[in-house]
């Protein structure tokens, strides 16, 4: 361990102890006998400290541990009719309410330290009010531009910015009323005066066709062109897999793999293969294109790919995590061609167990790109000229439907939730303009791929957790009891009771969604429940999935459009060649806490920017 982080661990530990009562940097030197020439080191640690919300240094300059001062450390969420929660940075702290009034000038998605005014009892939530803002989200507004007689302002588009932002006369710039632009913030709000800003792109008419995707596009920083150092390291990358790139790897060219994705689908991360042994157990293959292999840490693709996170769906295009050179050609597991890829062979046995399971880098060869309708055709309609078609496939594909049945059941038997909505996809025209809207059915060959992901994903963060080594888990704690004891009232009165509200499991949730299924309450009721489940998300630290019930889980499986599952290749790669030493895994350790918290934030946000665009 550095001295930095040793002297840090220190200090932290000495304001956790119970007798610990707040203290000024001066008495603090003297107590943790900190010689005169190294105070700045100290005063450094303490800021940094306070800087990520761990401590907190009072009106009289004195600094403690902030869970032991009634704060708590999180992010804002805003409401459009004013008031804002703070969803906490402990997962296990309930999300705490924020009236208009003691937000501080506090705006959407803002880091800050709130103080408790109310616990909350008897039903009722929470209260605090914001002291302290540690990091600013909001840094540029897009809205609509309007005039006033003295000066302008920007209403948002985004309703949680709820207050006009002012611009004055000499930073309009150019902006005419009714125009789309996009605000800088220049100074911050403080709870008596909104937002100040200067126009600093006009992006159109809010009529014109194609403004409304642009606007959401800037809102969500979305880009769709990459920067000249990652085109150029992109354009380095060979398009083939070469001899040198085999070396060392497990050699399944030979081995019939295959894809199944949607119609429109251009990168495929996944393919699957399936063996049925002589014992009577399956031997499923998932693998997954091994994008670390060209995406090498600390590199221009990495950063660029850090910072977007994942990538994004619209409604009239797809803005990916990697240049299409990548994300569509050597990354993607393309027919006919070899591809490097990072292989999961799970046994899995008639209950749906897997009894043991072997992680390795490989080269496949992929014998067919099938899609979700094709396989759906064959496997429930028995389509004779498909059927024909794929006639060396036709087996495979009725053993992989046999055990995702299987491994469905299981799952279901444990106790995961199931959301079963169908999807409605959007036609647009030549100009961009909604011509129509179809269902997007899921079938039982997206089942299919769906249950092999999960229990890929499943087995890797198991693998990963009994090493003991940093990872990046995707967790999804327990709801909070007040949001439940809500969504339990609001189903009893629609006829549909909620079992177990003493010790809330994910099967009482899954046993209302099967008794709902089919009704027409069925699309409400789902929905409200979803808003009363925290939400998904990375983290350093393994806390389970509840929606899934399992104790272990990681995104492993899609390295081409998500971030996480990259660098968890990485990971592997790292433990499996006996390369993570201690200090390594130290740099690891303080590095992955932040990038899961930036992946979280970044599919957040890819999340509300896909919706607006629905």
């Amino acid at each position: 361990m550095d001295i930095l982080q040793e002297r840090r661990d220190k200090i932290i530990a000495f304001m956790k102890e119970a007798a610990y009562k707040p203290l000024k940097f001066s008495e603090l030197a003297v107590v943790l006998e900190v010689p005169r020439e190294d105070r700045d080191k100290l005063a450094e640690i303490l800021e940094s400290l306070e800087r990520e919300g761990v401590i907190y240094r009072t009106k009289k300059d004195r600094y403690g541990i902030t869970e032991k001062m009634n704060l708590v450390v999180g992010i804002i969420q805003r409401n459009e009719r004013g008031y804002g929660f703070l969803v906490p940075d402990d997962g296990n702290v309930p999300d705490i309410f924020v009236p208009a009034d003691g937000l501080a000038g506090a705006m959407h998605n803002d880091r800050v330290i709130v103080r408790m005014t109310s616990k909350g009892a008897n039903g009722k939530r929470a209260e605090g009010e914001v002291i302290k803002i540690l990091e600013r989200a909001v840094t540029k507004v897009v809205g609509t531009f309007e005039n006033s007689r003295y000066f302008g302002f920007v209403v948002p588009d985004d309703k949680k910015i709820p207050e006009d932002v002012f611009i004055p006369r000499d930073e309009v710039n150019g902006a005419k009323p009714s125009q789309k632009v996009v605000a800088q913030i220049v100074k911050w709000p403080d709870g008596r005066r909104n937002a100040e800003g200067k126009i600093v792109e006009i992006i159109g008419d809010s009529k014109d066709v194609g403004v409304d995707i642009l606007s959401i596009m800037k809102a969500y920083d979305l880009t769709e062109s990459f920067p000249e150092d990652v085109m150029a390291q992109a354009g380095r990358i060979p398009d083939e897999v070469t001899e040198d790139m085999i070396k060392g790897r497990r050699d399944l060219r030979d081995l019939r793999t295959f894809t199944i994705d949607g119609e429109d689908a251009k990168d495929f991360d996944d393919a699957v293969s399936l063996e049925v042994l002589s014992d009577g157990n399956y031997r499923l293959g998932v693998h997954i294109a091994d994008v670390s292999h060209y995406v090498t840490e600390g590199s221009p693709l990495d950063r660029e790919a850090l910072k977007r996170g994942t990538s994004v769906y619209l409604v009239d295009r797809v803005i990916p995590m990697l240049p299409p050179k990548l994300s569509n050609g050597i990354c993607s597991l393309n027919p006919g061609v070899d591809r490097l890829a990072f292989t999961v062979m799970m046994d899995i046995d008639a209950t749906g167990k897997v009894l043991r399971h072997d992680v390795f880098e490989s080269v496949i060869r992929s014998v067919e790109r099938m899609t979700y309708t094709d396989v759906y055709k064959i496997l429930e309609l028995e389509d004779a000229e498909l059927i024909e078609r794929y006639s060396h496939l036709v087996d495979d594909f009725r053993k992989i439907k046999e055990l995702a049945l299987i491994l469905r059941g299981r799952r279901m038997a444990r106790g995961a939730m199931d959301f079963d909505f169908d999807e409605a996809k959007v036609i647009l025209d030549e100009e961009g303009k909604p011509v129509d809207v179809r269902r997007y059915e899921i079938t039982i060959a997206n089942r299919i791929i769906e249950e092999f992901m999960l229990v890929c994903n499943e087995t890797v963060a198991e693998h990963f957790f009994w090493t003991g080594t940093p990872f990046v888990y995707r967790i999804h704690e327990e709801p909070d009891i007040e949001k439940i004891m809500a969504f339990a009232e609001f189903a009893k009165n629609l006829g549909y009771p909620l079992k177990g509200l003493n010790s809330i499991h994910p099967g009482a949730l899954q046993d209302v969604l099967e008794r709902v299924k089919g009704k027409r309450e069925e699309l409400i009721v789902s929905k409200v429940m979803l808003r009363s489940l925290a939400k998904a998300r990375y983290s350093h630290q393994n806390a389970g999935h509840f929606g899934l019930a399992v104790r272990y889980y990681c995104h492993f499986t899609a390295p081409i459009r998500r971030y996480p599952d990259l660098i968890i290749h990485r990971l592997m790669k790292e433990q499996l060649k006996g390369s993570l030493n201690e200090e390594r895994e130290r740099e690891l350790s303080e590095r992955l806490p932040e990038v899961a918290r930036k992946c979280s934030e970044r599919e957040r946000a890819s999340d509300e920017a896909e919706r607006e665009t629905e």
